[in-house]
């Protein structure tokens, strides 16, 4: 089951989320078709934006990671609710690159570094909240990372990998966030910095060891505790109301125009890639209904 679990540790002045996904990239990956580096790319965002969304305190509130740095991938969106289950897509899910001369996937190639890192809040006011800081290498966690240090104001440390197996499916995928109090003293710091710094490759102690590993690794030498836990999933929101009311919102002589071709209309999610179609009387009905609300 894939979950995100909670501890602290330095008396409070430390606070670690790691999240393990393996059955959410998954599903990911056999809805978009994605390539080995492509898998990575979308795991770690949304495993970042399900850290992120599961840390909200509004309990209806959304979040949505968006990425785009100029590379081949295009943009990579990743949308998580307030208990940390997402949703994504990349714009060129099937791109395809080398390996690096280490022999990992170029995630940052296929992602580039020439663009933005941006998290956007939808919390229930009139405008969402919007927080971006610009790409440090493509590889996601860093630039996570930053985002939280910058726009934030939070000082962090993050670890993003996803494991695909040789035949493309996805072996292991997920990662940690640790973020220190105001005031942490500066042994602590030194000591999660020396931790994080020495600890094996993630998507190895993910696959081989768990997530009771990453802690102790990563808080080693210091007392934590767990606080709890929250399942996660890929859960896409859509429906036929949600489709319809995108539909009637976009141009009227266009959305006109469509109608009087007499065909029917199909239109497939973006996140999950579910197709519905529409027959031009009950659009029309549609529409009516919200005219005359």
């Amino acid at each position: 089951m894939d979950r995100i679990i909670h501890a602290t540790a330095g008396n409070g002045m430390i606070r670690m989320a790691v999240i393990t996904a393996k059955e959410t990239v998954e599903r990911a990956r056999v809805i978009h078709g994605c390539s080995p580096v492509m898998t990575a790319a979308l795991g770690r965002s949304l495993c970042a934006a399900s850290l992120l969304g599961n840390a909200m305190k509004e309990e209806n509130g959304t979040l949505t990671v968006r990425i785009r740095g100029g590379g081949p991938a295009g943009s990579i969106v990743a949308v998580s609710d307030s208990s940390g289950n997402v949703r994504g897509y990349a714009e060129n899910p099937s791109v395809d690159l080398p390996l690096r001369p280490d022999g990992k996937l170029d995630v940052g190639g296929a992602v580039g570094r020439d663009g933005m890192f941006s998290v956007s809040r939808d919390i229930g006011l009139r405008e969402p909240y919007i927080g971006s800081v610009e790409l440090v290498s493509g590889e996601i966690a860093e630039d996570f990372t930053r985002y939280l240090l910058e726009s934030e104001q939070t000082a962090s440390a993050s670890a993003l990998g996803v494991l695909v197996d040789t035949d493309r499916t996805v072996r292991a995928a997920g990662g940690f966030l640790v973020q220190l109090m105001p005031g942490a003293d500066e042994a602590l710091i030194s000591a999660l910095e020396e931790n994080i710094f020495l600890m094996d490759t993630l998507t190895t102690i993910l696959d081989e060891d768990g997530t009771d590993e990453i802690f102790a690794q990563v808080l080693k030498g210091l007392e934590y505790h767990l606080v709890g836990e929250d399942p996660i999933c890929y859960r896409c929101y859509c429906s036929e109301e949600r489709v319809l009311d995108a539909l009637c919102c976009i141009d009227p002589n266009e959305l006109d125009e469509l109608l009087l071709s007499g065909e029917s209309i199909e239109v497939s999610c973006q996140f999950c890639d579910r197709i519905y179609s529409f027959e031009p009387d009950a659009i029309k009905s549609y529409r009516d209904s919200l005219y005359n609300q």
